[in-house]
């Protein structure tokens, strides 16, 4: 049974920062993609990143690229993702989420939540102005 477990959320000013934790369990998680993505008051749901556990390729929405990083430690089986300037728009529900089928080489296929098959509860980020 795959667990994801996020935390690291909470209130910052705009142009601060976060760091978001995703703790997987009940797998070896070598052989997933592991993605961000967030949903905002009233608006969909939306991609934000995501990496391949084994060779630590990642593919970044335009949004989050230069601001945002994400990385994964092996040894704690846990994804991180690394939030600076952060935005009022950025304020929303982070979601992490896993897929065992990190074999496609179009990264933008792992930009559509129906790409995934295990989700975490989500860890909320505001962002004040």
């Amino acid at each position: 049974q795959v667990q994801l477990v996020e935390s690291g959320g909470g209130l910052v000013q705009a142009g601060g920062s976060l760091r978001l934790s995703c703790a997987a369990s009940g797998r070896t998680f070598r052989s997933y993609a592991m993605g961000w993505f967030r949903q905002g008051l009233g608006k969909e749901r939306e991609f934000v990143v995501v990496i391949r556990w084994s060779s630590g390729v990642t593919y970044y929405s335009d949004s989050a690229k230069g601001r945002f990083t994400i990385s994964r430690d092996n040894a704690k089986n846990t994804v991180y993702l690394q939030m600076n300037s952060l935005k009022p728009e950025d304020t929303a529900i982070y979601y992490c989420a896993a897929t065992n089928r990190a074999y496609y080489t179009d990264s933008y296929y792992y930009t559509a939540s129906t790409a995934y098959d295990y989700w975490g509860q989500g860890t909320q980020v505001t962002v004040s102005s």
